[in-house]
């Protein structure tokens, strides 16, 4: 078979199936007699490649396999083709997703550890709808928690090829890196902000009410130590008060 003639079926199958297909699916397309050798079909994908260097679509290798797909600098324009807004993802989806792309498998109590909130059942539901999640077991603890961990949809939806080519956290200096090589639309690192502002709020919020109980302490500290030395105060006039009258009445007594 001329090897213009196996670019030519390539091209079209990656057209026509809609999907990744991978080198072993090429294959398939072929007689058993006429069927190409996988080095020279992935040879032809390479050319196929080459040819898309200065077009507005570019074949790329994600983890289901090959596919031809719209380069990412032409969404701007692109996207005014459909009408409906992309889906908008919270960011407590996000975090929870991003947990466990780089924790799995990991188990919602872990996550719920981690963030220091509640995992919300929709969260869970929505990242399952979207098989970017699945169950891939259950931890050897009490209870026997589910674990989860993510799916080749997961990583076809970000243009991975496999989880090795996550952004490795030590070369993360921010979040906002890590949205920005996963595509994510809301920043995470807000939500990392506002987790820290609502602690340091709750860390006021505590130091206000202890000042506020301190100054309550003190202030009746001082309310009594007033009182009694008010009360010492009038004793003492009174005290003197009576020994005036005594003495005055002594007084009369001797000119009587």
């Amino acid at each position: 078979m001329a090897e213009t003639g196996l670019i030519q079926i390539i091209e079209g199958a990656l057209l026509a199936a809609g999907k990744p297909l991978t080198v072993a699916q090429l294959a398939e397309l072929f007689e058993e007699g006429e069927q190409p050798a996988k080095d020279d079909i992935r040879a032809a994908l390479e050319e196929v490649a080459a040819r898309c260097e200065d077009r507005g679509f570019e074949l790329k290798e994600v983890a289901s396999g090959f596919r031809f797909q719209v380069r990412q600098t032409l969404s701007p324009w692109v996207a005014r083709l459909w009408h409906e807004r992309p889906p908008k993802y919270s960011r407590a989806l996000l975090e929870t997703l991003a947990l466990v792309a780089y924790r799995q498998p990991i188990t919602r109590g872990e996550i719920e550890e981690i963030r220091g909130v509640a995992v919300s059942s929709n969260i869970i539901k929505t990242l399952q709808e979207r098989e970017w999640l699945r169950v891939v077991g259950h931890r050897d603890v009490p209870g026997r928690p589910a674990m989860y961990a993510t799916t080749r949809q997961f990583l076809d939806y970000f243009n991975l090829k496999s989880l090795d080519q996550l952004p490795a956290l030590a070369e993360i200096r921010d979040l906002e890196t890590l949205n920005a090589e996963l595509g994510f639309s809301e920043p995470l690192v807000s939500a990392a902000n506002d987790a820290a502002g609502e602690q340091a709020g709750a860390a006021s919020q505590e130091n206000s009410e202890d000042t506020r109980e301190d100054n309550r302490q003190t202030h009746a500290e001082d309310n009594g130590e007033d009182l009694i030395e008010d009360f010492s105060e009038d004793r003492s006039e009174d005290c003197s008060e009576d020994r005036n009258e005594d003495a005055a009445a002594g007084a009369q007594r001797s000119d009587g």
